[in-house]
């Protein structure tokens, strides 16, 4: 209410329902849902978060209205942009914003600070959404990526409690709805997960026209239960960017040094250089190759470990590409593969049952891209393994040969990010196999492996709450070494 008792136009956020707010999970029904019920012990890259769903706030009305610390104006590169949210803005804002923002210019992906006059927000961020093209749209996407990303961060910086976003991707620059929301929902979320604690709400403000689109696609990557992230899970696209949001386009990725034509010291790409000079001899024609000659040079044994980690970025890229339009629902029910908690350093914990792994029956082409599919999003962050070897025998024992295909085709993230692999149960046989493979196969890996007895050994590293137990490993360790897991039943579906 306004001094003379009128009704204020502004709109606080906190009267605002939630995004979760009256929402009733969907128990899974294996008859009617059997893509669920495949994927049940397969974690979405969005995973059920209801901390950061809490902060989610969608509502159909005019951004301009929020009081919230800051709202976000889509606009041109002379942020004087004529489209229903910029005008609406300056009507509420007064006069003093033109002024403002004749001291100031934008580009593509930048974000801008004014104050919000005299809106209800203190502040006003102004950003500049890219055109959209068919021909160039890796360019707007990563455009618009930047947009969000940097409202986001100068959000941030500023210490704001809340903000208030807008569509950025006006009707005027052609970019196709669904494809920006999917961008602007991702870069949420993202941003959330890795500086949650920096914002305390987030408002989509949409048009009727927008709702519908914004209602499909908040579950894809702010579920608000376990089930509508297991339902949720087949319908995100192939493409989820990197661990910050960002579309990641391998084959277009290219390294340009900060004088293009000046020797780099330090580059790790020079013998790549040295090896392409016949080409030529500015950036842009050192960019890619002659990439026969880099597949002969591999022949050879003479390429450069730089071109070497290029080509084996691409196979990696291929496998991963193969595994999101693989049915892969076979493996998936075999629960040999799954997510569960965190260590006691609030590293990511994966399990692997030998057991439930019927090596002479399945596709083990198969099962690497099933490992693949499941571990991308994982081992972008900080990991944990543990293996349950428990009451494995010949019918379940992994080839050497497989294993280090595995290792060799996953990329770099994997090695890097894995810091421990628990073996459970290990038999003396096993250990011997282990010792074999880490010693002349493959390197790096042998420190990160831990034997493990007993799970009472275990549960020093990781609690007992935060790791689902196959009931037979329970029954197992109880026989070997005494019972101690009482007070923590294991998981009903495992």
């Amino acid at each position: 209410m306004d001094p003379l008792g009128a009704p204020s136009q502004f709109v606080d956020i906190d009267t605002l329902p939630g995004w979760s707010d009256g929402y009733e999970a969907k128990q899974l029904d294996s008859h009617q849902d059997p893509v669920g019920k495949a994927q049940a012990d397969v974690r979405s890259p969005f995973p059920y978060r209801k901390d950061i769903n809490e902060k989610i706030i969608l509502w159909k009305g005019d951004v301009a209205l929020l009081n919230c610390t800051a709202i976000v104006n889509t606009s041109n590169e002379t942020l004087t942009d004529k489209n229903p949210v910029s005008e609406s803005i300056f009507m509420h804002a007064g006069p003093d914003l033109k002024d403002e923002l004749q001291k100031l210019k934008g580009k593509t992906g930048e974000a801008k600070l004014t104050k919000g006059f005299n809106l209800a927000a203190r502040f006003i961020i102004h950003t500049v959404g890219p055109k959209y093209k068919s021909r160039y749209r890796t360019a707007a996407e990563s455009s618009l990526y930047s947009c969000y990303r940097n409202v986001l961060q100068l959000a941030k910086e500023q210490a704001m409690c809340s903000i208030g976003f807008c569509v950025i991707n006006s009707l005027k620059r052609c970019y196709p709805l669904e494809d920006a929301t999917h961008i602007a929902l991702r870069t949420v979320r993202r941003f959330l997960e890795i500086h949650g604690e920096t914002l305390e709400k987030v408002v989509f403000a949409v048009s009727e026209l927008e709702e519908a689109t914004y209602q499909k696609l908040l579950p894809l990557y702010f579920p608000r239960s376990l089930e509508e992230e297991i339902q949720s899970l087949p319908y995100l696209p192939a493409d989820i960017g990197n661990a910050e949001g960002e579309p990641v386009v391998p084959e277009r990725q290219i390294r340009i040094t900060e004088k293009p034509g000046v020797p780099d010291d330090a580059s790790d790409e020079e013998g790549l250089e040295a090896d392409l000079s016949f080409i030529g001899s500015h950036a842009f024609a050192r960019m890619e190759g002659d990439v026969d000659k880099q597949r002969r040079l591999i022949l050879q044994g003479q390429l450069s470990e730089a071109a070497l980690q290029k080509q084996h970025q691409r196979n990696y890229n291929r496998w991963l590409c193969q595994a999101r339009a693989e049915d892969l629902s076979d493996i998936a029910s075999l629960k040999a593969l799954y997510q569960t908690g965190v260590d006691n350093c609030g590293r990511t914990v994966m399990v692997v049952v030998g057991r439930n792994i019927p090596v002479t029956l399945i596709d083990m082409e198969k099962a690497l891209l099933y490992f693949i599919h499941v571990m991308d999003h994982i081992a972008v962050k900080e990991y944990v393994l543990v293996y349950f070897h428990t009451l494995t025998n010949d019918y379940n024992q992994l080839d050497s040969n497989f294993l280090k295909k595995l290792y060799d085709v996953v990329d770099a993230k994997y090695k890097r990010n894995l810091k421990a692999l628990y073996f459970v149960h290990p038999t003396f046989r096993s250990k011997v196999s282990a010792w074999f493979f880490t010693t002349f196969t493959v390197s790096g890996l042998k420190d990160k492996i831990h034997y493990v007895e007993s799970l009472q050994q275990l549960f020093t590293a990781i609690p007992p709450e935060q790791i689902d137990l196959p009931p037979f490993v329970l029954e197992y360790d109880a026989r070997e070494n005494g019972p101690y897991y009482s007070s923590y039943p294991p998981s009903p579906d495992l």
